[in-house]
């Protein structure tokens, strides 16, 4: 580097320490006070049910099973098993009965007599409207509840759960008493999103499955007997 050189390059450093030099200088920190005045009223954070997926003896609550149901990890684990499921009966179809399926057994429906298969739903608790499960099989039909129920009421005081029906079809048991609302049961039996037992087709509830009955325990009796329409009710 010769001597014209040096100079310019000492040149360009002092203009560029002057530049850098030139610029204002930083503000000190100063702390912003504390926001006065009233505060925000927020909401208390909810407190959410505890559900239980069993009961203590090992069996579903219906929000137990329905939500494996729909689960990808547990579907497998319930669907087409053989369970139990503890819950209140919520609903039947004892009302959808036409008259032309209530009548004795050994005497068959007419060939347009368009009668659903028995069936009661149950819920975990009582009044549910929404979330509750279908339990069919206990009765292949109505010719079944009929009979059984005559024969109910036929029985002395306080032997009517002595009174015995094997199903003319499926020739299991039905259960005694005839399930109603208000009753509390433990069914035991086959879960799945569909119901095939019966001849005229499959019945599906992929939401919230259906059971399939083998054994109905009453933990809880309902408040009235069960009747279909048409039937004098004993007093």
């Amino acid at each position: 580097m010769n001597v014209r050189h040096a100079l310019v390059f000492a040149l360009a450093s002092l203009t560029g320490s002057a530049v850098l030099g030139c610029g204002p200088s930083e503000e000190p920190y100063k702390a912003k006070p504390a926001v006065s005045g009233k505060k925000a009223a927020l909401p208390a954070v909810p407190t959410l049910p505890q559900k239980q997926k069993k009961t203590p003896d090992g069996a579903f609550t219906i929000w137990g099973i329905t939500h494996d149901l729909r689960s990808r990890v547990h579907f497998e684990d319930v669907n087409a098993k053989q369970v139990s499921i503890v819950g209140y009966i919520v609903k039947t179809n004892y009302a959808d009965a036409p008259a032309c399926s209530i009548h004795k057994t050994g005497k068959g429906d007419a060939p347009d007599c368009k009668a659903p298969i028995p069936t009661f739903a149950i819920a975990d608790e009582k009044g549910e409207t929404k979330d509750m499960i279908d339990v069919m099989g206990w009765a292949s039909n109505f010719a079944q509840v009929f009979t059984l129920i005559e024969a109910i009421d036929k029985q002395p005081k306080g032997k009517e759960g002595e009174a015995k029906l094997a199903d003319e079809f499926w020739g299991a048991d039905l259960p005694n008493p005839i399930p109603n609302i208000g009753a509390k049961v433990k069914v035991t039996g086959t879960y799945s999103v569909t119901f095939t037992k019966a001849s005229s087709g499959a019945a599906a509830n992929p939401k919230y499955g259906i059971m399939t009955a083998e054994k109905i325990e009453f933990l809880e009796q309902a408040p009235e007997k069960a009747y279909l329409p048409g039937m004098k009710k004993k007093p």
